[in-house]
């Protein structure tokens, strides 16, 4: 437990009252980041901590409010080093844990390619299912959907014959729960073809679109077009995860371990109308995007990676900024004022005068990984006493009630949410 922000801002702090000292709060950790690079700033060659670790935010079947986390920092180290230490740890743990053999090195793919070829950036390689970006071909069609599209992308299904009609219109439900407007399909069936688009094609930009997929007898072609890219991203890369589970194209007892590289720097939010940090304000951006980060910051990549297990994030982290100038020009980008960066972040900046080293490291979600490395699909079954939907603890049956004199002591009142507002 720590006072105040000591920690990464990833999610929302479960806050706890200072009994001390009224008004005040300590916030559960999120993660040691902070402290980890605190330490290496003091001296410290290594770091290495098995932590438990808060979060409050929405639950899924990886995440879980209360967690494990494995934390590692190295200083005078770069991508390639912190990388290979990680490799080894997990071939040593398959191994001894499972017998099972990893290959090394693992496979890398840049964010750029993760999203072109996948939709998402954790991909799932044990299957196919690529997408292709046929935008180029169906811009000036008289699809108008298409044709004013910004991305336009389509998959191939091998043997996709099997989905009925009524399957696919189940499907184009499918993709508008991650806000895209409709699914196009083809339907290549050995007697017939069936198609919801290629009326409104040529024959050139028909062929065009079947030779970029390789389209055989028996597929099934699904299109998204989207003016927002993160639409046509997470709606066919979710389809994609869907359709291998359906069509039973994922092999049982298969580790495909790979690193996803070169993230962006920032993302621009548009619910707080600026830009915030992809993975953390202390990640350092890639030397060649340096001069780039007042004038062009969507432009700008981090010396970010994620190690990617079978379509999860097992472990992710990067090498951190260590000099107290680039720090300012990062708190600045992301809109920080000289005040209220030092205000949250002040002794950070003020150990970086007296010298930090190089350093960078990465940490594991422990729980997450032992689900994996057991087969199961959700958390809650390798963790005592799961949360639920809600975040709730039905056996003790928390969050609870406090009592008046508990309030008092804490100097904390309760007021209904709707008097509040």
């Amino acid at each position: 437990m720590d006072r105040g922000h000591l920690h990464v801002p990833v999610g929302r702090d479960y806050l706890v009252p200072s009994r001390t000292m009224d008004g005040h709060f300590f916030a559960l950790p999120q993660s040691p980041q902070l402290f980890k690079q605190l330490l290496m700033i003091a001296g410290f060659d290594r770091y290495y901590q098995i932590v438990k670790c808060f979060r409050d935010e929405d639950l899924r079947a990886d995440r879980q409010p209360e967690f494990t986390q494995v934390d590692i920092e190295m200083s005078f180290a770069d991508e390639k080093q912190v990388m290979d230490m990680a490799e080894g740890l997990m071939i040593r743990v398959f191994k001894e844990a499972l017998g099972a053999d990893i290959p090394a090195p693992f496979p890398r793919m840049t964010w750029d390619e993760a999203m072109s070829r996948y939709g998402v950036d954790k991909p799932d390689t044990r299957f196919g299912l690529e997408l292709q970006d046929v935008t180029s071909i169906v811009s000036n069609s008289g699809f108008k959907l298409f044709a004013s599209a910004k991305l336009v992308k389509a998959m191939r299904v091998p043997g996709g014959e099997s989905l009925t009609r009524k399957e696919i219109d189940k499907l184009v439900d499918f993709v508008k729960a991650y806000r895209a407007k409709g699914l196009a399909y083809t339907r290549l069936t050995a007697d017939a073809e069936t198609s919801s688009y290629e009326k409104f094609l040529t024959d050139a930009e028909k062929e065009a679109i079947r030779g970029r997929l390789g389209a055989e007898k028996g597929d099934v072609l699904l299109i998204v077009a989207d003016g927002n890219n993160q639409t046509v991203f997470d709606s066919l890369g979710a389809l994609r995860v869907e359709l291998a589970n359906r069509l039973g194209l994922i092999p049982e007892g298969k580790f495909n371990f790979l690193w996803v590289t070169d993230f962006p720097l920032f993302e621009y939010s548009e619910e707080e109308g600026r830009y915030v940090a992809k993975h953390h304000p202390f990640t350092h951006p890639a030397f060649e995007d340096l001069d780039k980060l007042e004038s062009d910051p969507g432009a700008c990549h981090a010396r970010a990676y994620d190690m990617v297990l079978n379509g999860c994030e097992v472990g992710g982290g990067s090498i951190r900024i260590n000099t107290p100038e680039l720090q300012e020009r990062m708190f600045e980008a992301l809109g920080f004022s000289e005040e209220s960066a030092r205000a949250k972040f002040g002794y950070l900046i003020d150990a970086f005068k007296y010298g930090a080293p190089p350093h960078g490291g990465m940490a594991y979600g422990l729980d997450r990984l032992v689900m994996l490395m057991l087969g199961k699909s959700s958390i809650r079954d390798v963790m005592a006493f799961p949360k639920v939907q809600n975040a709730s603890e039905l056996m003790t049956q928390c969050p609870a009630e406090v009592d008046e004199k508990s309030l008092r002591e804490l100097s904390i009142a309760v007021t209904a949410r709707e008097e509040a507002e």
